[in-house]
């Protein structure tokens, strides 16, 4: 692999994402951060990852819309090849039903889901030219089950739709050399809905941490899982058993 084999990392500047980002550079890719208006934050995270890896660029982009999906593609591809794209952002939705307005179920599905099928189709033609890439798509813990998610319908709908995207996309990009998998995040210490009692709802009574998560994606994309395609990797300490 060349030091130039680059990985985009969307919604990387802090919690899952940069630790998936600092996993990638560990394993020799030049990681590609990306925020959309947390400037400051982002200002942090390019400077501690600069210190782990010495190459790393951030690029603000609104990987929701066309434009901006473009934008961050574009601006990977002149570092160098995207041997990697990880589809991180999202945004989490907790509201009742009858409460959600239209505009919220758009925006959840646009973050969650529409992000990723536009990165997918910005980094697909490099990767078939090259007919080798790995594409992996943060999901949430058995998105592939169906269950009554009162609450989060916009955003279970939205991960769901991810592993049917995921597996689509391994059906149909295999032959050019590309993997594509998902990862099932469940309760990850620091994130914004994760509190401490989660960790009794899992069986090894503990919380994740997002290295779990970052760790999980740098196996999916090593040569260790050259025959691993179209998996969901759920990361929940058994959470859902």
């Amino acid at each position: 692999m060349g030091t130039r084999d680059c990985a985009i990392i969307t919604g990387s500047t802090r919690g899952i994402g940069f630790s998936i980002a600092v996993e990638l550079a560990r394993l020799g890719f030049t990681p590609i951060l990306n925020y959309c208006d947390d400037t400051q934050n982002a200002v942090l995270a390019h400077a501690r990852l600069l210190q782990i890896c010495g190459d790393t660029q951030v690029v603000q982009a609104d990987v929701s819309t066309e434009q901006g999906a473009q934008a961050l593609v574009e601006a990977a591809l002149k570092q160098g090849d995207v041997a990697v794209l990880v589809n991180n952002v999202g945004r989490f939705h907790d509201k009742p039903f009858l409460e959600t307005s239209i505009g919220e179920w758009q925006s959840i599905l646009d973050s969650n889901l529409t992000s990723a099928m536009l990165c997918c189709q910005q980094v697909l033609p490099a990767m078939r030219f090259r007919k080798t890439g790995h594409i992996i798509n943060i999901a949430s813990m058995h998105a592939d089950v169906i269950r009554a998610r009162p609450h989060t319908l916009p955003y279970a709908i939205a991960k769901s739709g991810l592993i049917h995207l995921t597996q689509t996309l391994a059906k149909t990009e295999g032959v050019y050399g590309i993997r594509v998998n998902a990862v099932g995040p469940g309760f990850i210490d620091g994130g914004e809905y994760t509190k401490p009692e989660h960790a009794s709802r899992t069986p090894v009574g503990k919380l994740g941490q997002p290295e779990d998560v970052a760790k999980a994606v740098g196996f999916l994309v090593s040569d260790d899982a050259q025959y691993v395609n179209g998996v969901l990797l759920n990361i929940d300490g058994g959470a859902l058993l």
